[in-house]
């Protein structure tokens, strides 16, 4: 047996690709595992015989509070792309919540004295749930005590978009409960006037990303702006009675709402003089409202009314573009991408998903930034997303993705290629088992093709992902072991992500490089992914990026 080198230091141009199978995680127990359960003959046969490790991808790992946080999609891609760990949104808050910053900040200072000013309302738009992906409640109960408590404002109102995605499918009425308590409390002990305004389903209002369904926002903002809309006593009634009228519905895909008083009135619409706070941390389903509140020169629907509020989100959504212009907590400050580093070194690339996960293959992977980092040697392909509902059509772009790819593989134009499959993730969140199953089994096909393509010209397929999603689709009782149900039998549905592992593959059919992973590296994670495509690609990975995985046997 030859000795071992850290590094590939000589080898010939040949492309790499990296191929993320999004929400598709390695899951341990087989019951409501669509991965176990579909077949993937070609993802068996690369586990069988290529070598491959298992990656954290969730919690502290990828820069969340703690262990018990589930992965998401963008810090998966911040960590792919980064090199390194990096606090993400829901840990700066936190701290900055946990120290007090945030309320000594600019921003929250502007809102509150203009509303004091102007005799206006503070608004809390955002994800009502503790799922710790987009938002938390435990950062809105905070901003709302603060606000009624020390900074003794008298008019508040709270817009809540309910998840049924991140936590449990049909769990919106206790985060709802746990809201009223609050807000009642408040009132009781401050003298305030703190209520919910208006809500909706997460899939169906405000929360569109990607420019995918601009409508989405714009019925959003009718809801919570305009005050439009079925009218409800409380948020309580409306989710009961959408519940009755459709029993099957879950909490993402509920119709949007507007509380009203006893008078039919909208409880709480935007004025002039009001404030407006978008309390979700998380980037890419906070762009659009930001920009519709913010943007003079807005086209995408008609802002009717348009008040004039000051306007701030939670955080800085996309630095580069500088959206939106007041936020109350500074972002994580990416730096030293794996795409800059190969644009440095005239390397070539490409990035491409369909629409639903084209932003975390380009933004997210390059740390937040919006647009290509080097317009020559970079080509970013967007192939749109159907507006069909996923559990419809479970295959997605998979196929359209894989046609463009391949023809990058097999045209030797690019260093690194990186695709994203939201199959897994997507089609996972639906909570429709066999859904999930024939959208892994869609990636599993397009697994093949790049393999084809890979071995005809003569290159390196990467398989992995970024959170697990689809190996979990049932609510599991801890104490049973067996599926949760509803009271007429059904299975309950598990929408979210999971704490999972994922797969890293590495498939060199040439098997000229004598591939091994490092035994070294303990407790490997997306953080190592950078780093390890760096030495596929013949380039010493920067002392700041976490370690290479990979090892190489002078000869076979």
């Amino acid at each position: 047996m030859g000795g071992m080198v850290n590094l590939l230091t000589q080898r010939s141009a040949r492309p790499v690709t990296i191929a993320i199978m999004d929400g598709v995680g390695c899951g341990e127990d087989a019951l409501g595992n669509a991965v176990a359960a579909a077949f993937t003959p070609n993802l068996d046969w690369l586990l069988a015989n290529c070598p491959f490790r298992l990656l954290r991808a969730h919690g502290t790992a990828v820069g969340l509070p703690s262990d018990d946080d589930m992965g998401n999609s963008e810090v998966g891609h911040n960590a792919l792309g980064g090199g390194r760990l990096y606090p993400q949104g829901a840990r700066l808050v936190n701290e900055a919540v946990a120290t007090g910053a945030i309320f000594e900040g600019h921003a929250w200072r502007r809102l509150v004295n203009h509303c004091s000013e102007q005799q206006g309302a503070l608004h809390f738009i955002g994800l009502l749930s503790d799922g710790g992906v987009h938002s938390t409640i435990e950062q809105l109960e905070a901003m709302l005590g603060h606000l009624a408590l020390q900074d003794k404002l008298p008019r508040a109102r709270v817009h809540i978009l309910l998840d049924g995605r991140d936590v449990g499918e049909t769990s919106a009425l206790e985060y709802v409960s746990r809201l009223e308590s609050l807000l009642k409390s408040l009132r009781e002990q401050a003298g305030v006037d703190y209520r919910i305004a208006s809500g909706g389903g997460r899939m169906k209002v405000t929360m569109d990303r990607y420019e995918a369904d601009w409508g989405m926002v714009e019925l959003g903002w009718k809801t919570h702006v305009a005050g439009q809309g079925r009218k409800f006593a409380s948020a309580e009634e409306a989710i009961k009675t959408f519940r009755q009228e459709e029993p099957r519905i879950i909490d993402q895909d509920l119709p949007p709402f507007v509380i009203a008083d006893e008078a039919g009135n909208a409880l709480g619409p935007v004025r002039d003089g009001d404030s407006v706070v978008l309390f979700n941390f998380r980037g890419d389903r906070a762009i659009e409202i930001s920009r519709a509140f913010e943007e003079e020169n807005f086209d995408h629907f008609v802002r009717s009314p348009y008040p004039k509020a000051l306007f701030a989100g939670m955080m800085e959504y996309d630095t580069e573009l500088h959206i939106p212009k007041n936020f109350l907590v500074e972002p994580p400050h990416i730096q030293h991408t794996l795409g800059e580093y190969l644009c440095a070194r005239n390397l070539r690339q490409m990035a491409i998903s369909e629409t639903q996960k084209y932003g975390h293959v380009t933004y997210f992977w390059n740390g937040n930034r919006s647009g290509r980092i080097d317009e020559k040697l970079e080509n970013y392909i967007e192939i749109p997303s159907d507006m069909t509902p996923f559990e419809q059509r479970p295959w997605m772009k998979g196929a359209e993705i894989t046609d463009k790819t391949v023809e990058a593989i097999l045209s030797k134009d690019y260093d690194l290629i990186r695709l994203n499959y939201p199959n897994g993730d997507m089609v996972g969140h639906t909570g429709i088992f066999q859904a999930a199953r024939i959208a892994v089994e869609t990636v599993d096909l397009c697994l093949g093709r790049l393999m084809a393509a890979t071995r005809k010209a003569g290159g390196i397929l990467i398989v992995t992902a970024d959170h697990g999603n689809a190996e979990e689709m049932f609510e599991i009782d801890k104490k049973t072991k067996t599926p949760k149900l509803y009271p007429d039998g059904r299975i309950r549905a598990k929408t979210s992500h999971t704490l999972n592992p994922v797969w890293f593959i590495v498939y060199d059919p040439s098997g000229e490089d004598c591939i091994q992973f490092n035994p070294e590296i303990r407790e490997p994670g997306l953080t190592n992914v950078a780093a390890t495509l760096m030495q596929l690609l013949g380039i010493e990975p920067p002392e700041i990026y976490d370690p290479p995985l990979l090892l190489f046997k002078e000869r076979c």
